[in-house]
């Protein structure tokens, strides 16, 4: 693949950038020439991430829902790389059960993690941002739709919708951009997190995809290119604004 260098000498940190579709941002940016930090949970997970990654990445334990991490987290990004031109607000956990018997610890852990997170992982990033700077907050197709057994879950990815528009408007006199990346069904392990064995995996895997109208679930790769095009100058003209990548399936 030829890559342009749209993101040369930039620094960019990817919350939850050790699976999934932060892994594959994160090896895309690195490919664009990006100096790349990305946070995990697990230390094992962001050490093979690294491999997948590059010579030029970062790599910082830490939850996203714990305040005092995140600002250690920039600390140590400021230190190694320096002042930040790209965030991309990914770090998500997905969990789904039924209204009636939904507990408040699974509601506490989904709030916690995707709207609270997602918040303060943008407050704490203020002192490190650079004016002109790219946020990018990765939400759902769900933040637009109702599914059954998704109530709490596409909650918070429509909180984080609305977190764009109202750190747009009080970031305006600093030129900071946010925006929203709203993937569909993607191809990562959240498949195996939600079920029990592999071909409990496999078979909700194709049952996503056959929802949407494209029949397939989307990778983490073509999910990239589009963070790539809001993270980029490209998209300079946007703000507030949300980019679907979901194979059709809020809209057709």
């Amino acid at each position: 693949m030829n890559m342009s260098g749209k993101l040369t000498n930039k620094v960019a940190v990817i919350t939850g950038g050790s699976s999934g579709i932060g892994l594959g941002i994160a090896k895309r940016f690195a490919k664009e020439g990006a100096r790349v930090a990305i946070t995990g949970r697990t230390q094992a997970t962001i050490d093979h991430a690294l491999k997948e990654i590059g010579p030029n990445a970062l790599g910082i334990r830490g939850d996203v829902s714990n305040i005092n991490d995140l600002t250690r987290i920039y600390r140590t990004v400021e230190d190694a790389l320096g002042k930040v031109d790209v965030l991309i607000v990914n770090a998500g956990i997905y969990i789904l059960g039924p209204l009636d018997t939904f507990s408040e610890e699974k509601f506490d852990k989904v709030s916690n993690i995707n709207f609270k997170g997602a918040f303060f992982t943008v407050q704490k990033a203020l002192q490190v941002l650079k004016d002109d700077s790219s946020v990018v907050l990765v939400s759902s197709t769900v933040n637009g739709k109702g599914i059954a057994n998704h109530a709490a879950y596409s909650a918070t990815k429509a909180a984080v919708r609305s977190l764009a528009r109202s750190f747009s408007a009080e970031l305006l006199d600093r030129r900071i951009r946010v925006n929203v990346l709203s993937p569909g069904p993607t191809d990562t392990p959240v498949f195996n997190t939600v079920t029990s064995t592999e071909a409990e995996a496999k078979a909700m895997k194709e049952a996503m995809g056959g929802f949407t109208p494209v029949k397939r679930v989307g990778s983490p790769d073509e999910i990239a290119a589009a963070a790539l095009y809001l993270a980029s100058d490209d998209s300079a003209f946007m703000l507030g604004a949300e980019v679907l990548v979901d194979g059709g399936l809020r809209d057709l």
